[in-house]
């Protein structure tokens, strides 16, 4: 498959994981995303599974000697990080608009910020001027479109902080503690699924416990609804495989921005969503900013 070819669809599933999460949550009305992670989480295990035994899409999982030390050592820590990372992430619908979410998240600001200080902070790499420049060109762009959020919601803005962080860490935490081996997204969800499904699921019961299964009926066709909202999230991953398979490093940064700015023109327009013109002199600055992050490495 060409990158012509498989770039759109790319484009295409991860604008609508997006714009579909937030349609259940605040369109349908239905406030529990641990318990809509959680069945993302499950689905994925079983689905990687599925695929295992039917193609050859995951057959990276066969080059990984996986032992129960290095389970518990890497594989165990990352996940509670994962998992603390889509809920986190998730909640953050309840709050602020996806535009907002979007320069927040890990194509636009944040993320490449939080990792260079972690990553300076533990040693793995040495900081730099043109960098810290950068980072310092983002951070302004985060700050003006924070400003100019005219949803800005104080809880919200800590809860997707924190969500950035905790993905921050584990990016970190897969560079130092997996040494450098390589997991299409794929594999990666083989083994990371199983356990943030079991994490999520001791989080749901202390959260919103019975709630969510009581709702369900008001969803309408609720299996319909449950059923292609994962299907959506597991195509992504799939895709994201013959993404990285056929695209360079800066046709990827270049394809996100695009799918990013498409994303937030198409939340404008479905749901309305508030959007200020320091915000997107804001969003300029952090995508200038980001390019110059993803050329830089």
């Amino acid at each position: 498959m060409t990158s012509a070819a498989i770039i759109p669809i790319w484009m295409a599933l991860s604008a609508s994981v997006i714009l579909y999460n937030n349609y259940v949550y605040n369109t349908l009305e239905f406030p529990y995303p641990v318990f809509l992670v959680t069945w993302h989480l499950t689905f994925s295990a079983l689905g990687t599974r599925v695929l295992q035994r039917t193609t050859h899409l995951v057959d990276g999982a066969k080059e990984i000697h996986m032992t129960r030390q290095m389970f518990l050592r890497s594989i165990l820590p990352i996940g509670v990080l994962f998992s603390g990372s889509l809920i986190l992430s998730n909640m953050a619908y309840l709050h602020l608009s996806v535009p907002f979410i979007q320069m927040l998240k890990a194509r636009f600001a944040f993320v490449p910020v939080a990792i260079l200080l972690i990553s300076w902070t533990a040693r793995i790499h040495e900081p730099n001027q043109r960098l810290f420049a950068i980072v310092c060109m983002i951070s302004l762009g985060v700050a003006m479109a924070s400003y100019g959020e005219l949803r800005f919601d104080g809880l919200g803005f800590i809860i997707q902080a924190l969500a950035v962080m905790f993905e921050a860490s584990r990016l970190v935490m897969i560079e130092i503690l997996l040494h450098g081996m390589k997991m299409d997204p794929l594999v990666s969800m083989h083994y990371y699924a199983p356990v943030c499904a079991v994490l999520n699921l001791i989080v749901l019961i202390f959260t919103e416990g019975l709630d969510p299964f009581l709702a369900l009926p008001a969803l309408g066709p609720w299996p319909v609804i449950l059923l292609s909202n994962a299907l959506v999230a597991f195509g992504l991953n799939i895709a994201a495989v013959f993404l990285i398979g056929v695209g360079s490093g800066l046709v990827l940064t270049l394809a996100g921005v695009l799918k990013d700015i498409i994303l937030i023109t198409s939340s404008v327009l479905m749901f309305g969503e508030p959007i200020s013109a320091i915000q997107v002199v804001g969003y300029s600055i952090a995508l200038g900013g980001l390019v110059l992050y993803r050329t830089a490495k």
